[in-house]
């Protein structure tokens, strides 16, 4: 599947604002967006003026990009967030939350959602006892979610482990540190998904 593989950071740069694409540097003085919080390139400091229509354009980009989704990807969970009960937005950012990359990015066990789905994809990731190798797996309540016990060892899962309080631990995951494994609690609300979004510009934009 075709992914992005350029710098980071300049998706950052290119929506003003942390994504945390790049994990622990995210939270150093290092981060590009604390030095230049403008776009890239020869225009990046340039004025810009967006239409309504431009602001809700780029709330979905930040969104998509912030997970790593394709564009075909996200339409489809927002299409299936509108055949759902509820708020058509807050259901949308509870579907993306669930998937396992996210919650395994969420827990702990990986420094970024990038490196997440490469642990997941080589089978390192095990749900309820079983391996899945697949990132867009939705979790549900009381899933139990671990590290394979051949694959504990790893540093980069270790060192993530112990840097996880610069992120925090959302409220809808408990972890075990010492076993690697952690328990989803339940698919979290609109307020525990802490996240600097405003959804209801992408249901706009996706309605016209």
């Amino acid at each position: 599947m075709a992914r992005y593989i350029g710098a980071l950071c300049r998706i950052c740069r290119r929506e003003g604002e942390k994504l945390f694409l790049k994990g622990d540097r995210c939270y150093t003085e290092k981060c590009a967006v604390e030095r230049r919080k403008y776009p890239a390139g020869q225009h990046g400091q340039g004025y810009r003026k967006l239409s309504d229509y431009g602001f809700q354009l780029r709330e979905k980009q930040k969104v998509r990009k912030m997970y790593g989704l394709l564009e075909k990807q996200f339409r489809r969970y927002f299409y299936e967030a509108e055949r759902k009960k509820g708020i058509t937005g807050e259901v949308l950012l509870q579907l993306i939350e669930s998937r396992l990359d996210t919650v395994v990015f969420r827990m702990g066990f990986a420094p970024n959602r990038r490196r997440a789905r490469q642990f997941i994809s080589h089978g390192h990731i095990l749900i309820n006892g079983k391996k899945v190798n697949l990132p867009s797996y939705s979790v549900k309540g009381g899933d139990l979610v671990e590290v394979k016990e051949s694959s504990r060892n790893i540093p980069e899962v270790i060192d993530s482990l112990s840097k996880v309080e610069h992120r925090g631990m959302p409220s809808w995951v408990e972890v075990d540190s010492i076993n690697l494994r952690g328990k989803v609690l339940n698919i979290p609300s609109r307020e525990e998904i802490q996240l600097p979004v405003k959804e209801q510009l992408i249901v706009e934009l996706y309605s016209k």
